[in-house]
């Protein structure tokens, strides 16, 4: 009886090595999948700005305003108001 319960014990820790090992790839996966995307944007910019200058500027300008849009109205690190 002892050993079948070793047996057990045994293999839920090889299924718990085999999740953990799973989650590490996983988070290797999305940090490569955020590492292209982000190449792929810079990239993209890049080939933009050197093809069609006024439309880069335009959409960095229209990102920009976006950013400070969302700078000025978040409450972000604000204090409470009572």
């Amino acid at each position: 009886m002892e050993r079948i319960v070793q047996l057990l014990d045994d293999l839920d820790d090889l299924v718990s090595s085999i999740g953990l090992a799973r989650e590490r790839l996983r988070t290797i996966a999305v940090w490569l999948c955020c590492l292209l995307a982000f190449g792929a944007c810079l990239g993209g910019g890049i080939l933009l700005a050197v093809n069609h200058p006024p439309l880069a500027l335009a959409a960095a300008m229209l990102l920009f305003t976006g950013l400070l849009y969302h700078a000025v109205t978040s409450a972000h690190g604000l204090p409470a108001r009572h």
